[in-house]
């Protein structure tokens, strides 16, 4: 049977053979016929030289960028084509209304693709994710799919066949909002279209790893912020096209004790029941070398892999390039916590001479930019992977009018102990020291901190007078607080610090986000940084509080010092009452005006009004103490009883009543023909409709409902408001000008609270007003000040207290009975 069988088998072996040969030819002509499409297609398109022609002006770095008279071209190595690339949008310069220029627009990820004749940039998004060895990850790319914000036909191909030719003046020149103008300019404007006829490409750089656009955009607008007749708005856009690196940086995850910058993405590969944001560091990627391990791990200080450097602006006035680089460089004492020494350094920018090649706008250096600006700022952002937080350059924004801002801030706040802050014109000395500060203070941003504003109420108030204390520990445990310079200190109390350094919290936080783990990653990392926090728990030194918009917490607020609102700003009062007969002295020089004498009188008023703010926010206030499950105790905790009566008499005490002692008519005759009396009513209304706010008032009726007699209830509040505020009804005194005007208001913010609602978009507690007892209060307070202003009528032999009176009668009633 098996003879039989050979013939068969023969015949089988001979067919299959037949078949894999066919096969072969096939695929063999399919290859042909595909090379001979490709040829043909290349053949298609113009030659190299016909569109990179002679007259090109080209620019070598991550894309080759050519410019043919006005024509621009990319030139995308075909290696780059599906590498992810970071897209910061800027204003660069704006119109006269829309604010000033470097602010961020729009940040996208994108990627260059190729397809036949196109080329498509397309948008990835990373915030959401799932693992590509999940299988819920073809879901996750699914539902993701990448749009195309734009196409280009190829123009040619380069001679070795390596790199593809695209014109990119469409990019720009079209209204391709990710690269323009934000939409809520557009919205505000009413920008109907780009005029493309007045617009232009400005520059197009390309660096190693980015490539800078700078283009000129005119939109038609029905609402210009400025120059209204001419019915467009005109903006100067900045595009800054970054490389992505090729593996991603280990993330480190945020958690809320620990202030940081941070980014989220839901991440559907968790073995979670809902789909989950995780959070993660901006952060630098700072490594231990492979060598240094051992050294690492027994407690030595190593160099990272890579340092942070920061480069001075060429541009930098010569003498103040010292004390930026010392603001640089004070971090380096908080990397000495994270393992590393030399971490972080300052260098002057190459000359010309020395580096031609070297510029800002160079991805790879980051730099602390000098602008001849009115501003009177400086900021600090940075641009990083938000695949993994990784940040890969920063530029810090140093306006030259920032001087003014500090000498403003020093002098109003220190000048009455310290010789050395009065005038109007600092030391360089002096001057360079603040400068210092505020350097550090914006490294600080571009290392991942944000503000912590919860740090300098860790220090009791008179410690700050004490010359030993604030030595070793500065005003505040946090650079990155808003807590400025000392004015709690008093005349005669030595020579104590004014300014905060990089303290406790600062290397503390340093430490958290940046000290290596070494053989861990990701969540792995946890367990330990869970326990450096638990570390310090109940620490206040060590604890974090957010920036808040509008201040629920009052021991997380901007501009404060020290653990009590009321001492410290008595105290900064006391100084403030000293610098107001000193102020012509301190700022005289002939043959001057007296602008320089209304502005820093103006300072004084804006300094008493921070005040008012510190205190009166703790009325209706609520602690926040962020914990975990492991950790006991309450997060949100009201303030207690006592501290908010306090802060009312306080409020009563020092702007309520009248403040006279800033009311010098020596300073008024030399700065306005008027304008005094609504100056003082625009302080005190300013902090009456901040009491007397719904959200304040929401927390309070809360707290009451809660805690019972533990709590300051509304009707407490409102009874010692309204019996300080018309104090002179049960007395029968005179009521002068300042104190007519704020007992109006008063009525009037009743009224408000009676018939409005709660709105804007910063509310931080909400309360459906017309539900709340709010309105039943007010109407009760409006009906017990009504009986008591129509006793007062016939008390009172002044004539004019005599109609206030009556028209607070009269306005009352209306307000009650509008029929």
């Amino acid at each position: 049977m098996k003879l039989k069988l050979y013939p068969i088998a023969t015949f089988m072996l001979a067919m299959l053979t037949v078949n894999c040969a066919s096969t072969k030819q096939k695929k063999k002509n399919a290859s042909t016929a595909t090379e001979e499409k490709q040829e043909k297609s290349k053949s298609d398109l113009k030659a190299y030289d016909k569109v990179i022609t002679k007259e090109a002006v080209s620019d070598s770095g991550l894309f080759t960028v050519h410019k043919v008279e006005d024509d621009y071209f990319y030139e995308i190595p075909d290696s780059l084509f599906n590498r992810e690339m970071l897209m910061v949008t800027r204003i660069a310069k704006t119109a006269t209304g829309i604010g000033f220029g470097g602010g961020k627009a729009n940040t996208q990820v994108l990627r260059w693709e190729k397809k036949n004749k196109k080329v498509l940039l397309r948008v990835v998004s990373h915030e959401i994710f799932a693992a590509d060895s999940l299988p819920i990850h073809e879901a996750v790319s699914n539902s993701n799919f990448e749009p195309v914000l734009f196409s280009f036909d190829v123009k040619t191909i380069n001679k070795d066949s390596t790199a593809t030719v695209v014109q990119v003046n469409d990019l720009f020149s079209d209204d391709v909002q990710a690269l323009g103008l934000p939409g809520y300019y557009r919205e505000s404007y009413k920008v109907r279209n780009v005029d493309k006829g007045r617009g232009y490409i400005e520059s197009l750089k390309s660096f190693p790893l980015n490539i800078e656009s700078r283009h000129v955009k005119t939109y038609n607008a029905g609402n210009p912020p400025s120059n209204e007749s001419v019915g467009s708005i005109t903006v100067e856009m900045s595009n800054s096209m970054v490389l992505l690196p090729k593996v991603p940086m280990e993330r480190r995850y945020f958690d809320r004790r620990v202030g940081w910058f941070a980014r989220g993405q839901v991440d559907y590969g968790l073995d979670a029941q809902e789909s989950k944001t995780v959070r993660y560091l901006d952060r630098w990627r700072l490594e231990v070398k492979p060598e240094d391990e051992a050294k690492f791990k027994a407690g030595e200080l190593v160099e990272p892999k890579k340092q942070i450097v920061y480069y001075i602006d060429r541009a930098t006035p010569k003498k103040w390039i010292p004390f930026i680089k010392e603001g640089i460089e004070d971090w380096q004492v908080a990397f000495e916590a994270a393992g590393f020494k030399n971490a972080i350094i300052a260098k002057e920018a190459p000359t010309k001479e020395e580096d031609p090649d070297w510029s800002p706008e160079d991805v790879r250096y980051s730099t602390v930019r000098y602008l001849a600006s009115p501003i009177p700022n400086a900021n600090g952002p940075h641009v990083s992977d938000p695949r993994s937080g990784e940040i890969l350059e920063s530029d810090i924004n140093w306006y030259h009018n920032v001087m003014t801002l500090l000498r403003n801030w020093y002098f109003v706040q220190t000048a009455a102990k310290n010789p050395e802050a009065r005038g109007v014109a600092f030391k360089d000395k002096i001057m360079g020291r603040l400068i210092r500060f505020v350097s550090s203070h914006e490294v600080g941003h571009t290392l991942g901190l944000p503000h912590n504003m919860g740090s300098s109420v860790a220090y009791p108030v008179d410690s700050l007078r004490s010359k030993s204390f604030t030595d070793n520990y500065g005003t505040a445990p946090s650079i990155m607080d808003y807590a400025r310079f000392n004015y709690v200190a008093q005349p005669g109390d030595g020579d104590v610090s004014m300014m905060p350094n990089i303290g406790v919290y600062d290397k503390y936080s340093i430490k958290w986000g940046y000290r290596p783990i070494l053989d861990k990653e990701g969540m792995e990392e946890k367990p330990i940084l869970d326990q450096w926090i638990l570390e310090h728990a109940g620490d206040p030194l060590y604890r974090f509080g957010a920036q808040q918009w509008s201040v629920v917490d009052p021991s997380s607020q901007t501009e404060d010092l020290g653990d009590d609102a009321v001492k410290a700003s008595n105290y900064g009062i006391e100084n403030l009452k000293r610098i107001i007969p000193n102020l012509i002295s301190w700022t005289s020089e002939d043959g001057k005006d007296y602008d320089d004498l209304e502005t820093l009188y103006g300072q004084v008023l804006t300094q008493f009004n921070r005040y008012m703010g510190h205190v009166s926010n703790n009325i209706g206030g609520v602690y926040q103490y962020n914990k975990t499950y492991d950790q006991e105790g309450a997060v949100f905790i009201p303030v207690p009883k006592e501290r908010q009566e306090e802060s009312m008499q306080f409020l009563q005490d020092q702007l309520f009543t009248t403040p006279e002692w800033m009311i010098d008519n020596n300073i008024l005759n030399k700065i306005e023909n008027n304008g005094n009396v609504e100056r003082i009513r625009g302080l005190q209304v300013r902090t009456l409709e901040n009491v007397l706010d719904f959200g304040r008032l929401g927390r309070m009726i809360e707290n009451e409902t809660l805690n019972g007699k533990e709590a300051y209830t509304l009707t407490e509040m409102m009874n010692d408001l309204r019996s300080g505020i018309f104090s002179e009804l049960r007395s029968g005194k005179k009521i002068d000008t300042y104190r007519r005007n704020l007992q109006r208001a008063y009525v009037e913010r009743l009224k408000y609270l009676l018939t409005e609602e709660q709105s804007g978009r910063r509310n931080a507690t909400s309360v459906n007003v017309s539900q709340s007892d709010i309105r039943a209060i007010a109407r009760a307070e409006l009906n017990t000040l009504k009986r008591s202003v129509r006793s007062a009528i016939g008390r009172t032999g002044d004539a004019l207290s005599r109609y206030h009176l009556q028209d607070l009668m009269e306005r009352i009633d209306l307000i009650l009975d509008p029929r």
